[in-house]
């Protein structure tokens, strides 16, 4: 697949939107261009090489986004059958593994947080109210987001 240069201008921006959202959420850009290349991609597979030539940028900087997207869980590494190169695409039902992920982090913070407030040696809630805040907050996602995600999961197979 070929986007550019002749890609509609309607990709172009959506992809420049993605680049710009991961950006604002401390990505690179690069990596949310990329993403956004990979959920317009059809077929659902690009190379390395059709992603530079798409977004008309680096080998090195599609290697360094792909990594990082392969690391957060966002898309995978996949290879056809006779080829020697490999192709990316959107790994399937991401969001919710990435989420389920996450949850291991929540119940860390929130593990933190107490770790905190036993180190205190005060009752002042005004010296206790940020670590109070932060396991009270990590423990409500620890409580609510399974269920979150059971009813995910449960609306998915409706589909």
């Amino acid at each position: 697949m070929t986007l550019a240069p002749k890609m509609a201008d309607d990709k172009a921006a959506f992809i420049e939107e993605m680049g710009l959202l991961m950006a604002g959420l401390g990505l690179p850009r690069m990596a949310g261009r990329v993403f956004g290349a990979l959920l317009l991609a059809d077929p659902p597979e690009m190379s390395a090489e059709e992603l530079a030539g798409a977004l008309r940028a680096s080998r090195g900087s599609i290697s360094a986004a792909t990594r990082m997207l392969e690391r957060a869980g966002i898309i995978d590494r996949v290879r056809r059958p006779g080829e020697r190169r490999d192709r990316y695409r959107n790994r399937p039902n991401a969001w919710n593994e990435t989420l389920k992920t996450r949850l291991a982090i929540i119940g860390t913070f929130k593990a933190m947080a107490e770790r905190g407030l036993a180190l205190l040696e005060t009752d002042d809630p005004e010296v206790r109210r940020g670590l109070v805040e932060m396991r009270d907050y990590f423990a409500h996602w620890e409580r609510e987001l399974p269920a979150l995600l059971q009813r995910w999961d449960a609306s998915a197979r409706e589909d």
